[in-house]
């Protein structure tokens, strides 16, 4: 059992904070609108829970950890599997319900991912909402990053640019932590050098085009243009997603306030946001407040 790096465990628990903090303004939109995201009042009680994004996070960090960083992809299918057995009401999607259900009754997982939508897989953002620790942890070594985000990726999703979603992320999650103690690097610059560490892709793209917008390009803009999760793919998810966390790459509370702002799939969005931000900042100057509220995490490590 290997311990996970402090920027990896630091990762893990700014995704759970942008998941919890995502999910909890779902209702709050839904009831009150966007005006609601003027006032910047916290949600209310009961507790910000955590949703499938996190679980699956954690589940993640538990394998690198029992790994010793990498990946088995067979044992990694059956903790996932297990995980959704053990509590199902963490918002799975519709193609993930079905997927772990069918790995946990001793499916091929192999088969049955790659036989999700006509034999295309799911290009869903599933992939991506969970790795930015896997990013922190390999930030040493961007060829393992990238492997290691693939082959984690492949277990639920097939399609390749759901894949490459996955490997922006953790690409991003580990140049921020290469950059712990040092000045910011300009948003731009920061999603270029993203972009150039992925294949073509629409990924690829969308980041591209999240790094040439103007520095005073509104959310809303940059979510209508990049898209923000309404799709729930990984191109509609992640460049968004990217393009808030760069330009707050020192500041976890304003990056969640201003991804959530762009609606679409924002507990996503938001975790994705806050793995990336805290894979460089840590969780510790978010208020007091916000560490109340949000579910607790299980253990990542056997005690």
């Amino acid at each position: 059992m290997t311990t996970p790096p402090p920027a990896a465990l630091d990762s893990l628990q700014g995704l759970a904070f942008g998941d919890a903090f995502g999910d909890r303004w779902f209702g709050i939109l839904r009831r009150d609108g966007v005006a609601a995201l003027d006032e910047r009042a916290l949600p209310p009680e009961p507790l910000w829970r955590w949703s499938d994004d996190t679980a699956q996070a954690v589940v993640l960090v538990r394998e690198l950890a029992e790994g010793g960083g990498a990946v088995d992809q067979d044992r990694l299918a059956l903790r996932f599997a297990t995980a959704y057995a053990d509590d199902t009401h963490r918002g799975y999607g519709a193609s993930m319900h079905d997927v772990l259900r069918r790995i946990g009754d001793g499916e091929p997982w192999r088969d049955v991912v790659a036989g999700q939508f006509d034999g295309q897989g799911s290009w869903g953002n599933g992939a991506a909402m969970r790795v930015a620790p896997l990013g922190a942890w390999h930030a040493d070594d961007l060829d393992a990053v990238a492997e290691q985000a693939a082959r984690q990726g492949a277990v639920s999703h097939h399609h390749p640019e759901a894949v490459a979603g996955a490997v922006a992320v953790a690409l991003a999650a580990a140049l921020a932590t290469r950059g712990r103690g040092g000045p910011a690097p300009a948003q731009p610059d920061f999603l270029w050098a993203v972009a150039d560490l992925l294949p073509d892709s629409d990924v690829r793209s969308g980041i591209r085009i999240a790094a040439r917008m103007p520095e005073r390009t509104s959310v809303r803009h940059a979510a209508e243009v990049l898209g923000s999760g309404y799709r729930m793919s990984g191109p509609d998810t992640v460049p968004y997603a990217l393009w808030c966390a760069a330009g707050h790459l020192d500041d976890l509370q304003e990056g969640l306030w201003r991804t959530v702002a762009g609606r679409g799939d924002i507990d996503t969005t938001c975790a994705i946001a806050g793995g990336v931000i805290a894979a460089r900042t840590g969780v510790a100057a978010l208020p007091s407040a916000w560490h109340t509220a949000r579910e607790p995490l299980p253990p990542v490590v056997a005690q």
